[in-house]
Order: structure tokens, then C-alpha cells, then sequence
């Protein structure tokens, strides 16, 4: 089961959908991972329930995927139909993607204008690109990379043929295992950021600027960050208004540039701590690696 919300703007009913509640990695064990198959489906059909209920707009975040489809399952989800050289419609998508040679659009748009939410800047392929830098998580490795990258240019090759839509170099479009492309390309989603619009909706801005010193952090912070994550943004907006920035996280990369982006960095456990162990005494270690941040700070202002 996964759910949507129904928010009320200037008296119109909006929806707003995480891509993540019905196609995200956190709903998979570790072993379950399986990006030749995992698809974004389940994403479509809560766009479409969503137009069922008569929503004005929907606001799709964009961001935690289990999937490398480029948006193929939930076009199939809201109307698009995948063909074979013989005629024959696949529907087992992304695994029969490569097999796929004709993309037939719905005869009639229904469902209401799409504002994607999303803060990376990937396009669909390449070095910086949907599979190269977020694939390794979703269960891609070594030589399965050039298959899957396959994979995607084909779907967009035929999206430009068949439905007249070059967005393979555009910003975002390496979002959520390619669904960034697949929401402009079959949805006609315009894009929004993610952080920009959580920030206004919080007071982000005016918060930041009535306080000392900013704490942000998350899972993993590596060159994914740079590219245009939360913590990104708060160390964006809170250096512009000269507030010094820690970040906090399970794990650091060194040598990624963080050190320009961020005044503190650390990594809540020891460099070589196993994962489980780092989970299981994530209090311990959160309480140290805060004692060190707060040690730099009382530096700082002192300095």
C-alpha cells in the first residue's frame, strides 16, 4: 500500500506525491534490490488515483528510488503503451525495455499539470548521469552499468522519435533512476526545486537568520550532496547569511570537495566502523561526534 497527500490551495485540491511511498529504496531489504526490474509503476498509478479525485495540480518529489526505469513504468501506468518489432506489447517494463521498439502515447491527457520536485541537476546519461552516480545503491555494479546506461538511451531515443521529446541532456533528468525524464517526457512535469520549496513553506530563510550557527547532515555525505541535496541547500543559503555550517553523517567521502561547501564536517562514526555496528550504537556516536562539533564551534567564536 502506498499513499498520497490532498492539500487545499486557494480553495483547489492539490496532490502532493513522494515517488519514494510507492517506488523507493526503503521499502526493499537489501537483498531484494533488483534495478533490472524494479519499476517506477507504482508511482503512475498514484498520479492517476490522484486524477481521479479531481486534484487541480500534483507536486511529485523526486528523490530515494529503488529504480533505474526512466519513468518507463509509470508511463505504462498512465496510459502509455510499449510495442515490440513484431507489435506485441511489453508490459514487464524496465526488464524488456531493450526489446521495445514503439512507443504509442494515450489518446487523451488524464491528469492534471505535474510540478516535479527535485534537487539534482543529473542528466539521464552519462559520467553524471541516472546510473553512474546513483546505480551503485539501487544494486548496479561493474559491467551491469553499461547495460543498464543502454538501457535508458534506447528509451530515450525513442521518446524523441516517437513522442517528439529531447530532454535527455536537461537538468534533473537523472533524478530518481531517470523518472525526472519520464516525468517531463510523459508527464509534461515542470520542474521545481525541492529545497526551494520546502524552505518557503518552513520559513527556512528567516530562521536561519535569527540564529548563530547552522546544523544540517544526512545519511551518506559524499559527491551525491554537491549535486544539489538538502544539506546543500541549507549550506547554500546559510553561508550567504554568514552562518557558519556543520554537517553531520553516517559516512563521509574525503577528497569530494566537501570542505568547500560546508565550515565543519564530520562523520558521526569512527573511520572503519562496520555499518551494522554504526547503526546499532548510533546514539554513542552521535553524542561524540557532536561534542566535536560543538568543540569547533566554541573554537570558532572564540576565534
Amino acid at each position: 500500500e502506498a499513499s498520497f497527500a490532498l492539500v487545499s490551495q486557494q480553495g483547489k485540491p492539490v496532490a502532493v506525491i513522494d515517488m519514494s511511498e510507492a517506488s523507493g529504496l526503503w521499502r526493499l531489504l537489501p537483498g531484494e534490490r533488483d534495478p533490472w526490474r524494479a519499476s517506477t509503476f507504482g508511482t503512475g498509478q498514484l498520479i492517476a488515483a490522484a486524477a481521479q479525485r479531481g486534484v487541480s495540480r500534483i507536486l511529485l518529489g523526486l528523490g530515494g528510488s529503488a529504480t533505474n526505469d526512466g519513468g518507463a513504468g509509470m508511463a505504462r501506468a498512465l496510459g502509455y503503451r510499449f510495442h515490440d518489432a513484431q507489435g506485441t506489447e511489453r508490459t514487464d517494463l524496465p526488464a524488456d525495455l531493450l526489446e521495445v521498439a514503439r512507443i504509442a502515447a494515450p489518446a487523451a491527457r488524464a491528469w492534471p499539470p505535474i510540478e516535479a520536485a527535485c534537487d539534482v541537476i543529473n542528466p539521464l546519461l552519462g559520467p553524471q548521469g541516472a546510473t553512474r552516480i546513483y546505480g551503485k545503491q539501487k544494486g548496479i555494479l561493474g559491467p551491469d552499468l553499461e547495460t543498464q546506461e543502454a538501457r535508458l538511451a534506447h528509451l530515450a531515443d525513442l521518446v524523441e522519435r516517437d513522442l517528439g521529446f529531447q530532454g535527455r541532456d536537461l537538468e534533473g533528468a537523472g533524478a530518481a533512476g531517470g523518472l525526472g525524464f519520464g516525468a517531463m517526457a510523459f508527464g509534461g512535469a515542470q520542474f521545481r526545486s525541492g529545497f526551494d520549496l520546502v524552505a518557503d513553506l518552513t520559513g527556512l530563510r528567516e530562521a536561519l537568520a535569527d540564529c548563530d550557527a547552522v546544523i544540517t547532515g544526512e545519511g551518506s555525505l559524499d559527491r551525491q550532496t554537491l549535486n544539489g541535496k538538502g544539506p546543500h541547500g541549507v549550506a547554500k543559503l546559510a553561508r550567504a547569511l554568514g552562518k557558519p555550517v556543520i554537517a553531520l553523517a553516517g559516512r563521509v567521502q574525503e577528497g569530494c570537495g566537501l570542505e568547500m561547501e560546508f565550515d565543519c564536517v564530520r562523520a558521526i562514526a569512527p573511520p572503519g566502523t562496520p555499518e551494522s555496528d554504526s547503526i546499532r550504537d548510533a546514539g554513542k556516536w552521535l553524542e561524540f561526534a557532536s561534542r566535536d562539533a560543538a568543540d569547533w564551534l566554541r573554537n570558532r567564536f572564540r576565534g
